[in-house]
């Protein structure tokens, strides 16, 4: 069953924002290596069991808000069923090179969310 695999949380200020989780929730930041300003968050549930993972970067848009990913074995299948149900695709599948596909949607209450198709040899 496809589940939440990723958040991401679009920042405008990232030192800013680093602090305010690390000392509101304890979440850890690790730096993607290469070019972009971009981290990644590790949770931990109450009981300290691995939590769901998540990205921080800079804020693309002023209404870019967070995002659950939910993964899917193909975001192009999942797009499909997506707009059978009366949702919305808002951003066709996107690779994102070296690590997958993914795609935003809307379901039929206008929420957001992504799908993430985990696929190493994306280009």
């Amino acid at each position: 069953m496809p589940a939440i695999a990723h958040f991401d949380l679009p920042v405008d200020d990232i030192d800013r924002a680093k602090e305010f989780y690390t000392e509101l929730f304890d979440w850890k930041f690790e730096k993607v290596s290469g070019p972009m300003d971009y981290y990644f968050i590790e949770t931990e549930s109450l009981d300290g069991e691995k939590g769901v993972g998540g990205g921080m970067g800079l804020r693309g848009s002023p209404e870019q808000r967070i995002t659950n990913f939910i993964e899917v074995a193909s975001v192009e299948d999942y797009c499909t069923r997506v707009e059978k149900l009366g949702g919305t695709v808002l951003q066709p599948k996107m690779p994102v090179p070296g690590w997958g596909y993914l795609a935003f949607c809307m379901d039929t209450e206008e929420n957001t969310f992504g799908l993430w198709e985990v696929n190493e040899n994306a280009a």
